[in-house]
């Protein structure tokens, strides 16, 4: 089958392209590079087709959706604090790009757009697990700009008959986030901090917790949903489905490294939310979805991956010049 990624220069984007390759399928990747990285294309290691453009044009959506089955739509502005800073541009993204993608799948006759959406779409909501019948309560432009998107994808399945599933991811990490980016998320932040011998940041008191899952696991969730039967219109959360404070993390990642470091506390910011865990229960049932990568074998995997890429960039620093 022929399978568009959107995003798929980006952290999960890569990966799932990645896959879907190794699995026999011919893969298009659409990205403009504003968060994704040219390396990640390299690192797909297959005969991918690169299309470089934005979701923001219908135009080079609807080019990029031509001739495919199913619409993989990974592109986005992350970042919570990114959105409060820029709300604009992160409505512009996340909002008007998801309605291009899903116009021009519709306009193509696309059989299912499976979507990436967020946990902090429950935002303020304290109720702890998070369960996808629960009340929305967004705190982020981020937030509200990917329950919009849930939105869209639902209206699509029952206005044009387009098949959607959305998946709201809870803290994915893995290998190729950027950890250099102002933006970087808390576990490679972390993780090169403590490679480099710097203090880690936290902001707050280090005891909100997160449901961190490896991205291997989001992986096989939207493979999942791409063959699932009767999930058009439906939301799931993916997951680990365990939480972990941002102190205990520290201490995981510290036992790993065997570095111990200074932590840094600031202020809590705007739009974070404080507890995150969810209940998978939805979809074990209906995608037969359940994590293969536990949280301590993720974060070994990650670290050891970050630790080969500074050895690599070292030893090329010292390679004769020609």
């Amino acid at each position: 089958m022929k399978m568009l990624v959107t995003g798929g220069a980006g952290f999960i984007g890569s990966h799932l392209a990645t896959r879907l390759l190794e699995l026999g399928h011919d893969v298009r990747v659409l990205d403009n590079f504003a968060t994704g990285r040219r390396s990640n294309i390299d690192a797909i290691g297959g005969d991918v087709e690169l299309i470089e453009g934005d979701i923001q044009s219908y135009e080079r959506a609807h080019k990029a959706v031509r001739g495919c089955d199913i619409v993989f739509h990974q592109a986005a502005l992350p970042s919570v604090p990114r959105s409060i800073q820029d709300p604009l541009t992160s409505n512009a993204t996340n909002v008007i790009g998801t309605l291009n993608v899903l116009l021009a799948a519709r306009d193509e006759g696309v059989l299912r757009v499976v979507c990436a959406s967020s946990s902090s779409v429950y935002g303020s909501n304290p109720k702890l697990p998070k369960h996808e019948d629960m009340a929305t309560l967004p705190i982020s432009p981020y937030a509200t700009a990917k329950l919009a998107g849930e939105g869209y994808c639902r209206s699509f399945g029952i206005g044009y008959g387009l098949e959607t599933v959305a998946l709201r991811y809870f803290n994915v990490f893995g290998t190729r986030q950027d950890p250099t980016s102002q933006y970087a998320a808390v576990i490679p932040n972390f993780i090169s901090a403590m490679l480099d011998n710097r203090p880690v940041t936290i902001f707050g008191d280090g005891e909100q917790s997160r449901d961190f899952t490896h991205v291997d696991n989001v992986v096989q969730a939207n493979l999942l949903a791409m063959d699932a039967v009767d999930v058009s219109g439906k939301v799931y959360n993916i997951a680990y489905g365990r939480k972990v404070t941002l102190n205990e993390l520290v201490d995981e990642l510290q036992a790993l490294t065997g570095i111990e470091i200074d932590v840094a506390y600031e202020p809590a910011r705007a739009g974070d939310v404080k507890h995150s865990l969810a209940d998978l229960t939805r979809a074990r049932q209906h995608l037969g979805y359940e994590p293969q990568v536990d949280l301590r074998e993720g974060l070994s995997r990650t670290v050891a991956a970050y630790r080969a890429e500074r050895s690599d960039e070292r030893r090329a620093a010292h390679l004769p010049a020609g």
